[in-house]
């Protein structure tokens, strides 16, 4: 099954969108190019376990060129069983301004004799539909829908077509990803690829995919896959998103990372410039009159973008790629990453701070320095920018950052691709431990009162972060009273044994958060036999259901490590002022220190001047576990787990 995955990054200038041809709204309809080897109904698979629908055959061809690329898909699935039916449509969807598609079949096979539901597309619905429209998200793209009628099991479906793809924009750069997705046994499944001499193209098969075969022709290549009767490969449970990629195989024309920077950046520089009346310079005025610190500079620019143009992404016309002018963003106060990455840039330019557009990936980061270059990679473009030798990065589609510039963390993208006219290759984004913990939590419990009587409570939480910064943004767009209910159902939610009666909230200057809260607890002391004595332990805790890596079924990459999170850090401490300061009273509960899992763990348990007092830390290191320390950590989690936080009254009591 072919990914058709063409890169939208994230913006576009309405007036290319006025003026844009739309001659590709509606499809074609006709037979596949000759190039395309049309392939026999193969019979269906032997699988004693096949699902509801079985694939016959999964064909996937593809010729490229220096223009652009030409891709063939046919699929021939059987409905075994009613759920099936459930499935009774198909459909296509492309970009009109890059994509010429052409409908070929569509049909039932029935008892030997085809039905053609194609009909010259009499029966095709075409439509734009936008999916993320509720996101500020519009990229134009138009989707051809055709129900199938009369299906029943037993029924094989045959659908195909083809698209053609040409960006001059990059060049008539462009990708192929191919890779096994179904259940159950698929009958055939065959990728083919060609292209003639003097075509850059680059291929790389990722673990558990058939071996291509290159062949040549003449002045044409041509690499094949054809096998019968396969699975699909199943990733390894838990493992980073690298170790994931399976039974697909990728292809580029780009000559290398460093062919995408060179030609993206001079999209960059053109729609930089800086008209010299643009009532942008006042705003620029502005920031420069406040001082000449460039990490205050940079810092006030990002906060101008943020807050003064809100994030809406078009990406019809040209705006996959090219980013609107500076100038047209600020007048209308709004655009995507592409759009907001060239003000910004145009702001720090004027202020004399060193920065630079980068393309990243927000979901596919992991493992992308091992992939084949593609701009098709990439969904997102933010700022470098460098001071004193450091690098800063600026995401003007975030809002409400607060602080300095010094409190921006570096973003989880893993890795960066920066436009530069002279080219330049992958950097990675290096993201440390943390160096204070993002929440803090601490409990002060009263039980001077006696063991029947509720317990005055008050609780403190401080929130760093992103986690802050979501408050922040909640104080400026939702009524308080909306967020202490809120608030208190998420407390409440984990902590049914408290009552909750008063709660405050704020946000620092910084961007910290800071929630307060009063209360009373029902402390359930039970009658310990065993010792004779009243014992409280804290709900929740010994339950030893404790969050551990699972275990792997057989199969490809079956050892790569397991993803842990990072960074992260939390702190929380639970203190009991007890009866008599506590004369006669112990405690029980988990003293360890060390690293499981790629944490830093410290657990304390105490009872000092009459308060019963009990901790923990948790501070990841790392965000990758060896395979060969799971079995080991799983065992230390469990036995963290199952380990009792209990304070134990003198006996008597």
């Amino acid at each position: 099954m072919r990914v058709w995955k063409v890169a939208v990054l994230t913006a576009v200038s309405m007036v290319v969108l006025a003026g844009a041809a739309r001659a590709d709204e509606k499809p074609s309809y006709g037979p596949p190019a000759k190039w395309v080897q049309v392939a026999e109904i193969p019979a269906p698979p032997v699988d004693d376990q096949a699902p509801s629908t079985q694939v016959l055959l999964d064909d996937n061809q593809a010729q490229h060129d220096n223009t652009g690329s030409t891709y063939y898909n046919r699929r021939i699935v059987k409905v075994l069983k009613p759920e099936a039916l459930q499935g009774g449509s198909r459909s296509v969807t492309w970009d009109p301004i890059r994509d010429k598609v052409t409908i070929h079949a569509l049909a039932i096979v029935r008892d030997g004799q085809r039905i053609d539901l194609l009909k010259n597309g009499q029966d095709v619905l075409v439509l734009r539909r936008e999916k993320n429209l509720e996101r500020a998200m519009l990229d134009g793209r138009m989707t051809a829908s055709i129900q199938i009628k009369d299906l029943q099991v037993g029924d094989l479906i045959d659908w195909s077509y083809s698209y053609e793809h040409r960006d001059p924009l990059v060049g008539g750069r462009t990708n192929d990803f191919e890779r096994m997705a179904w259940s159950g046994v698929a009958g055939r499944y065959r990728v083919r690829m060609l292209w003639a001499d003097g075509t850059p193209l680059t291929w790389r098969a990722l673990p558990a995919f058939p071996t291509p075969k290159v062949s040549r022709s003449g002045k044409l290549n041509e690499l094949l896959v054809d096998v019968t009767g396969v699975k699909t490969p199943k990733p390894p449970a838990a493992a980073p998103l690298r170790f994931q990629r399976l039974g697909g195989i990728e292809a580029t024309t780009y000559s290398g990372w460093d062919d995408i920077s060179r030609r993206m950046a001079p999209l960059y520089v053109k729609a930089g410039e800086l008209s010299a009346d643009s009532p942008l310079r006042a705003e620029i005025a502005t920031i420069a009159a406040a001082g000449s610190d460039p990490k205050v500079r940079a810092f006030k620019a990002l906060q101008l973008v943020e807050d003064k143009t809100r994030y809406l992404f078009l990406g019809m016309g040209d705006g996959g790629y090219k980013p609107a002018s500076v100038d047209e963003t600020w007048s209308r106060r709004f655009g995507d990453c592409k759009a907001k990455t060239v003000l910004l840039l145009a702001v720090l330019r004027e202020l004399g701070v060193e920065a630079e557009p980068v393309l990243v990936s927000t979901t596919g980061g992991d493992g992308l320095n091992e992939r084949t270059p593609s701009a098709a990679l990439f969904n997102h473009v933010i700022v470098r920018a460098r001071i004193d030798g450091k690098s800063y990065w600026l995401d003007g589609t975030r809002s409400g950052d607060l602080g300095d510039l010094d409190s921006l963390r570096p973003p989880p993208f893993r890795w960066a691709l920066p436009l530069r006219t002279a080219g330049a290759t992958l950097e990675e984004i290096v993201q440390p431990s943390l160096a204070k913990p993002d929440t803090e939590g601490q409990i002060r419990i009263d039980a001077t009162g006696g063991f029947d009587k509720p317990a005055p409570l008050t609780m403190s939480m401080i929130f760093r972060g992103d986690a802050g910064l979501a408050l922040a943004r909640a104080l400026r767009t939702t009524p308080r009273a909306d967020i202490e209910r809120g608030l208190k159902q998420q407390f409440s939610a984990s902590n049914s044994w408290m009552t909750l009666e008063k709660i405050d909230f704020d946000v620092t200057p910084e961007g910290i958060g800071k929630v307060m809260i009063t209360g009373t607890v029902e402390m359930d002391w039970r009658m310990n036999d065993d010792v004779g004595a009243r014992e409280f332990k804290f709900p929740g805790s010994g339950s030893g259901k404790a969050t551990t890596f699972p275990r792997r079924e057989p199969g490809p990459n079956t050892d790569a490590p397991f993803a842990t999170t990072f960074p992260a850090y939390a702190t929380s401490v639970t203190e009991v002022v007890l009866p008599n300061k506590g004369d006669g009273y112990s405690v029980k509960g988990p003293i360890w220190s060390g690293r499981v899992a790629n944490s830093e763990i410290v657990r304390t348990a105490e009872l000092r001047d009459g308060v019963a007092r009990f901790s923990q830390s948790t501070r990841s290191v790392g965000r990758e576990l060896p395979f060969s320390e799971v079995e080991e950590a799983n065992k230390i989690l469990r036995r963290l787990a199952g380990d009792a936080e209990i304070i134990r009254a003198p006996k008597g009591s």
